[in-house]
């Protein structure tokens, strides 16, 4: 009965300790974040008479979560890393396996820890980071009269009664509602080329997109200029922003919603499926960096040298966020199956880890 009390008592001391030393690490990256993107979107506001200190503070601040959601695994590494080896540098581990608690039962607490965090960061922390990105886009472009950060042109396919129609803009805003550089190819029902259109503007209306100062270039007609141009469609507003908008602009609980809207209006859903395989495996992925940061502090305690021990621990650690980068690469592209994209990496570390931590504890 008192052993069990005892490792009831040990377990709540080591999720705590590591519980706490994770939300540390996190709070310090994401204070380093904000400051760096803070100078940074200074050093672009320039001269702007609408970016105030305060307004420029309140744009990182809205930016800083998305970031901070990236940085998660390597959070968890670190903090991982640093109870084991604090623990391990106070003896207290060396006690604990002295009376008989294996280097799995020390660990459990800590990969529960970080399970509840990898299932918080999905449910919670990715619907904010979303919807503050959304209004980050928007006061970016606001307050410094220019595009996001890393824009690129956005693209639309969709299908109509009159055809189908391959739509480009240089800019969007208000969610993809008002297009900016349009520029349309228009194909018949039967997919053969009708016409291109060329618009300084677009505006999606019920129905239809609104093209103002258009250049219509018709198959065997002149070209001709029309102050305003209706396109038939058949997207909604919310279609057109879950198809422009970016990955970590679609909160976990709108993914459902959006690969539906995407299938049913004949578009691609692979990038929201890919998304969601992602947040769901994010628990598993974060309990891989838990059981790599075991395998330094099981090591450490028993051969010595933290340093190299540490360094290990963070090269494996990078090691297994860049094949989880290159897995999602390859599943955004289509070359392979978006389960399979976010979920080996995850499995494979988490195997990876035990294996290691079961050589070591048992030879």
């Amino acid at each position: 009965m008192t052993a069990a009390v005892l490792s009831g008592v040990l377990a709540r001391y080591f999720a705590r300790r590591a519980a706490l030393t994770i939300l540390a690490v996190l709070a310090g990256a994401l204070l380093l974040i904000f400051v760096i993107d803070f100078i940074e979107l200074l050093r672009r506001a320039g001269d702007s008479a609408d970016a105030s200190l305060l307004a420029i503070a309140n744009l990182s601040l809205h930016r800083t979560p998305a970031i901070v959601e990236r940085v998660l695994p390597f959070a968890v590494l670190f903090g991982a890393m640093g109870t084991f080896v604090m623990l391990s540098r106070r003896l207290e581990l060396v006690v604990a396996r002295a009376s008989g608690v294996s280097a799995w039962q020390f660990t459990a607490p800590a990969i529960a820890v970080a399970g509840l965090i990898g299932v918080a960061a999905s449910m919670a922390l990715n619907p904010l980071a979303a919807t503050l990105q959304n209004r980050a886009e928007r006061m970016e472009a606001r307050l410094l009269s220019r595009a996001p950060t890393g824009a690129q042109a956005r693209w639309i396919r969709q299908r109509s009664m009159d055809g189908q129609a391959i739509i480009r803009a240089a800019t969007a805003s208000r969610s993809g509602v008002n297009l900016t550089g349009v520029t349309v190819w228009s194909f018949t029902p039967d997919g053969q080329f009708r016409e291109r259109i060329e618009a300084q503007s677009a505006r999606l209306v019920e129905d239809a997109w609104d093209l103002d100062e258009a250049r219509v270039i018709a198959v065997g007609q002149e070209p001709r200029s029309l102050p305003r141009y209706r396109l038939a469609t058949n997207l909604s507003a919310s279609q057109v922003r879950e198809t422009l908008g970016a990955r970590s602009m679609v909160g976990f609980w709108s993914l459902p919603e959006a690969i539906e809207l995407a299938d049913r209006a004949g578009l691609s859903s692979l990038r929201h499926r890919l998304q969601l395989q992602e947040l769901l495996a994010r628990p598993a992925l974060l309990i891989a960096m838990v059981l790599i940061a075991a395998t330094v502090a099981l090591r450490f305690f028993r051969f010595g040298g933290v340093a190299k021990t540490i360094l290990g621990g963070v090269v494996a650690g990078f090691v297994l966020y860049v094949v989880t980068e290159f897995a999602g690469d390859l599943g955004a592209a289509g070359l392979i199956h978006p389960i399979a994209a976010a979920w080996l990496p995850a499995v494979v570390g988490c195997l990876m880890g035990a294996t290691v931590l079961l050589h070591q504890e048992d030879g």
